[in-house]
C-alpha cells in the first residue's frame, strides 16, 4: 500500500469523523429531543396542559412540547412555509378546521390506525361536519340569571322576550362561532333550517337591544355582574361556576344545542409526524380525558371516560346526551361568511 493511498484513507477517516461529529451527533440528540409545535388554550385549560399533562407527555415520549397561546393561529400557520409549519398540531374550533382545510395548512383526513384511541370516541368526534378529531365538545345554549324572577328558557325563542330588551346578550358575529351558530339556529326555529339566511336575520334584528361582546370570556362577566340576564353561551362558560354560590345556571333548549367542539389536526409539512398522531392519540386517553373534563367542564369524547357524578349528571356523556348535540355544517358557511358578515354588521348597526 502506497503511502498517497495511506494520507487518501486517513483523510476519508478524519473527513467522516467530522462529519459524524457536526452532522451525527446532533442529528441523534435531535432525535432524543424532537420538538413537538402545538396550540393549546389558556385560563385553566391552560394550567392543567403546561403543568400537567404536558410535562407527562414529554416524559413518555422523550420530547419536548413547544405550546402557543397566543390566538389567532391560523394566520401564523398560514404564514409559516407548509414544509416547516411552524406548528406540528392545530388546535381550534371545527369551524377554523374547516377554513385551515381551505388553505391546505392541515390533512384532509387523519391516519385512524395511528390513533388507536379513535375507535373509543362518539361518531360525531368524527363525523362528515368534522376536520381532524374532536376531543372534546360543549353545548352552546342559553346561559341565565336566577335572581332575576326568570322562568327557565326551554326555547331559543325565550331570548326574544320583551322582558329582555337591553339585557340580553350576543356576539359579534363576523369575530366569534358562537354568534354564528346562534344565526344558524335562528334560521331553523324562524324559517326553512339552518341556511335560511333571510329568516335568520330578520329574527336577529328582532333581538335589538342586545349587548353584544367578542369572546365568551366577556359573556361569562356580563352575566356573573348580572350587565346581562340571558345570553348565548356555552355550557362550560357556567358550569364551571358549580358550588361558587352565583346565581347562573345554563339551559339546553329544546330545539337542541350546537356544539362547540376542541378540535385537533395535524399539519402536512409536519417533520415529526409520527410524535403529531401520538400527541392526538394521548389528548383521547381515558385518564387524560377525565383530568381535563372534571376541570374545564368539556364533554369528553371518548366514551370509556367515567366521570364523577356532578360532572356526570351535567355534561354531554352518553349516546342519549350527544344526540342532543348540532354540528353546524361550517363548510357552507366560511364559503358564505364575508356576504354574512357585511349583512350582519349593517343589520346590527342599523
Amino acid at each position: 500500500m502506497t503511502a498517497n493511498h495511506l494520507t487518501r484513507r486517513a483523510a476519508l477517516s478524519a473527513g467522516a469523523a467530522a462529519a459524524l461529529a457536526t452532522v451525527g451527533a446532533p442529528a441523534i440528540l435531535h432525535a432524543q429531543t424532537a420538538t413537538l409545535k402545538i396550540t393549546t388554550w389558556g385560563g385553566k385549560w391552560g394550567e392543567i396542559m403546561k403543568g400537567e399533562l404536558l410535562p407527562a407527555f414529554e416524559k413518555e415520549f422523550k420530547c419536548t412540547v413547544s405550546a402557543d397561546q397566543a390566538f389567532p393561529f391560523v394566520p401564523k400557520l398560514q404564514a409559516s412555509p407548509k414544509s416547516n409549519p411552524v406548528y406540528d398540531v392545530l388546535h381550534t374550533n371545527s369551524n377554523e378546521q374547516w377554513n385551515s382545510l381551505d388553505l391546505g395548512v392541515v390533512e384532509a383526513k387523519l391516519d385512524h390506525k395511528k390513533i388507536p384511541n379513535i375507535a373509543d370516541v362518539y361518531p360525531y368526534a368524527i363525523s362528515d361536519k368534522i376536520v381532524g378529531v374532536s376531543i372534546f365538545t360543549s353545548a352552546i345554549g342559553l346561559g341565565y340569571r336566577t335572581d332575576k324572577g326568570l322562568k327557565t328558557p326551554t326555547s331559543w325563542k325565550d331570548l326574544a322576550d320583551p322582558a329582555l330588551a337591553g339585557m340580553r346578550g350576543g356576539y359579534i358575529i363576523p369575530v366569534n362561532s358562537l354568534g354564528q351558530c346562534h344565526l344558524m339556529m335562528l334560521g331553523r326555529i324562524y324559517g326553512k333550517g339552518f341556511t335560511d339566511l333571510d329568516a335568520a336575520y330578520k329574527a336577529l334584528e328582532a333581538l335589538k337591544p342586545i349587548k353584544l361582546v367578542d369572546f365568551t370570556g366577556q359573556m361569562e362577566k356580563m352575566l356573573l355582574a348580572g350587565e346581562v340576564s340571558m345570553g348565548i353561551i356555552h355550557d362550560s362558560g357556567v358550569l364551571r361556576y358549580e358550588g361558587q354560590n352565583q346565581p347562573v345556571d345554563f339551559a339546553i333548549p329544546s330545539e337542541g344545542v350546537m356544539a362547540l367542539e376542541q378540535v385537533l389536526n395535524v399539519t402536512p409539512g409536519s417533520k415529526v409526524k409520527e410524535l403529531a398522531y401520538a400527541y392526538i392519540d394521548y389528548m383521547l386517553r381515558p385518564d387524560v380525558q377525565k383530568r381535563l373534563s372534571e376541570t374545564v367542564w368539556y364533554s369528553p369524547s371518548n366514551k370509556k371516560v367515567k366521570l364523577d357524578p356532578k360532572y356526570d349528571a351535567k355534561l354531554f356523556n352518553t349516546e342519549a346526551k350527544v344526540a342532543q348535540l348540532i354540528q353546524p355544517d361550517w363548510k357552507w358557511y366560511n364559503a358564505r361568511k364575508e356576504e354574512i358578515d357585511t349583512r350582519v354588521t349593517r343589520l346590527l348597526k342599523g
